[in-house]
């Protein structure tokens, strides 16, 4: 039986995970800060966003309740679809709530646009965005993000949440996926 490494899959990486522990740190103790007294709802995207919402709510000396939500744009591709579907709705009702999205990556800005409108829609007290991650190079449309992670720039990458067809999630740090990994799409 052939024993496959993910890591062989991988063509650098980008951001180690003490640098990763070290941005979430510090956005956690800011927020910390701002949301004192403030009740607020941490809401993830599900599935790449839990590794940085586990290392977040864990950094954040506050109290404050954590939400889910499945939403889906990109199917088993590379690029967002734009078309935004509720797979698992957050189970919390968000009217008058003081939200926080946390986020593992800005692509095209499609799903979290939809996601900030949506929460203010259901009468949310505010709505602020944590991102982790940043790609400008593929912004479609412009979202406010208040608590800013890493810029990176056009590749393809991997780790920390983030997958490939469901793959690469486990990576403990950001790395850019080999090329031929999906080539052919």
């Amino acid at each position: 039986m052939q024993i496959s490494d993910v890591r062989e899959d991988i063509d650098h990486e980008l951001i180690s995970r003490e640098d990763i522990q070290t941005k979430i740190n510090d956005v956690a103790a800011q927020v910390s800060v701002d949301y004192a007294d403030k009740d607020p709802v941490f809401l993830a995207v599900l599935k790449g966003a839990v590794n940085t919402m586990a290392v977040f709510s864990q950094a954040v000396s506050i109290p404050a309740q954590i939400e889910f939500m499945t939403l889906s744009s990109y199917g088993a591709g590379t690029a967002s679809s734009g078309q935004i579907k509720v797979i698992q709705d957050v189970r919390c009702d968000v009217k008058g709530r003081n939200i926080l999205i946390v986020e593992d990556i800005i692509d095209s800005g499609y799903t979290l646009d939809w996601l900030v409108r949506e929460l203010k829609s259901r009468g949310a007290a505010s709505v602020e965005v944590f991102a982790l991650l940043e790609k400008p190079a593929r912004r479609v449309v412009d979202v406010d993000v208040k608590y800013k992670g890493f810029t990176i720039p056009d590749e393809f990458v991997v780790g920390f949440g983030l997958d490939y067809d469901e793959k690469y999630r486990n990576l403990d740090s950001i790395a850019v996926l080999k090329p031929e990994v999906y080539e052919g799409e």
